[in-house]
């Protein structure tokens, strides 16, 4: 566990420069900081393979080790999106990002959570996840390979098995990214700033994409080829693009799921009960933005982000607990508590509406108040479990020997 949080440590690095160096992710870096991201990155990916190889070879793997992989997996949604952001100069965009790869892990979650087993669409085993660290869909290959990602989770959940492709993104999407990262490290973040047309005139045939920014380009193209064939379940020929592998695992992943909780004689609205907070979070959190007289998400980028990716990590969080505790599959109390600073933000807003365009507290505060409380939250719930777990089962967080009876 002690390599996975140190491979965090080079997240939180990446993000910390992305700050410095361009505040509102909005301006070009120096090129070394992308070269930096794209590094971090592997170091990140590699400490977090490597911690799962000790965990086998000690024979020292607990429901604490996947807690705490999961738990780290979803923080670093978090803050590559906010690494990748500052190479793309995606500014408010960033927060559209870190939502692919959140919708894509949080599904992978629900879905692993159900799981005793991870498995490729070839149908080999690749680790049982109870004796072994699990292979999770890792959050930052899920901003290149989006979607799938809150269908997974939440289809293993029910159906103790997690489907990854041939090609998936722990691997090869963690590849893209690190490309991403090295390419703009030789031709400047401008790169992804000027026209899709000119930045890929190959592709400049496509309608209503040639002017417009190639991030946006980009991020448009994977919602449409990879979320939105996702979310829907339909048109298949779209599987050619982007995003084909994500429509197979998330639609294998919803079937599964329904096939499990009929055998067992549950309800479907039950096990989707656990989706409704992630959604309730990420539309509150575009409301405010969009009820915002000053722009939170333009001008606090890595405040809404992180607020609101610490918020994701505690709903993660909270979902393999319940996995790891076997209790009964539906929504959880304690997943709701994360959202309810959100409804005095909206009033805040609300009331400028009727204070000529003045919230109640200046929106700077409301955001810095709110990363407060979800760095809070999460830091008890994280805290507790690890004490609690710890305690029952007579080991240590980060030492391989077990406690003295």
């Amino acid at each position: 566990m002690q390599i996975t949080l140190m491979g965090f440590m080079f997240l939180l690095v990446s993000a910390l420069l992305g700050y410095i160096y361009s505040p509102h992710l909005d301006s070009a870096p120096p090129r070394w900081v992308h070269f930096a991201h794209g590094l971090l990155l592997f170091l990140y990916q590699t400490f977090d393979a490597v911690d799962g190889k000790q965990a086998r070879r000690t024979n020292s793997s607990s429901p604490l080790g996947e807690l705490f992989d999961h738990g780290c997996d979803a923080l670093a949604c978090t803050f590559e999106s906010l690494a990748f952001g500052s190479t793309a100069m995606c500014g408010r965009g960033t927060f559209w990002w870190w939502l692919i790869s959140a919708i894509t892990f949080y599904g992978a979650t629900w879905e692993h959570i159900l799981g005793a087993s991870i498995t490729t669409t070839s149908g080999s085993t690749i680790t049982k996840l109870i004796n072994s660290k699990p292979a999770t869909v890792t959050p930052t290959s899920l901003i290149t390979y989006p979607l799938p990602s809150i269908l997974i989770p939440i289809s293993s959940y029910f159906t103790n098995t997690l489907i990854l492709p041939v090609i998936n993104g722990p691997t090869e999407g963690l590849m893209i990214i690190y490309i991403c990262h090295f390419f703009t490290a030789i031709v400047g973040a401008e790169w992804w700033a000027q026209p899709f047309g000119k930045s890929l005139p190959f592709l400049s045939w496509l309608p209503y994409l040639e002017g417009i920014p190639t991030f946006k380009a980009v991020l448009f193209l994977m919602i449409a080829f990879g979320v939105t064939p996702t979310v829907t379940c339909k048109c298949a020929v779209l599987l050619s693009l982007f995003g084909g592998q994500h429509y197979f695992i998330v639609t294998c992943s919803v079937t599964n799921v329904y096939k499990v909780v009929k055998a067992r004689n549950g309800s479907m609205p039950l096990a989707l009960a656990m989706l409704y907070p992630f959604v309730v979070l990420v539309g509150g959190v575009l409301m405010w933005d969009y009820l915002s007289p000053s722009d939170i998400m333009g001008r606090y980028p890595h405040l809404v982000v992180i607020g609101t990716g610490l918020t994701f990590g505690y709903l993660v969080g909270r979902m393999i607990l319940a996995h790891l505790c076997d209790e009964p599959k539906g929504l959880k109390t304690g997943m709701c508590m994360s959202l309810v600073y959100l409804p005095l933000a909206i009033a805040n807003v609300l009331a400028s509406r009727l204070n000529d365009g003045v919230p109640l507290l200046d929106e700077r505060l409301v955001l810095l108040g709110y990363c407060a409380f979800s760095v809070a939250l999460y830091l008890h719930f994280a805290t507790s479990v690890i004490h609690e777990i710890t305690n029952a089962l007579g080991i240590y967080c980060f030492r391989i020997t077990r406690k003295e009876a």
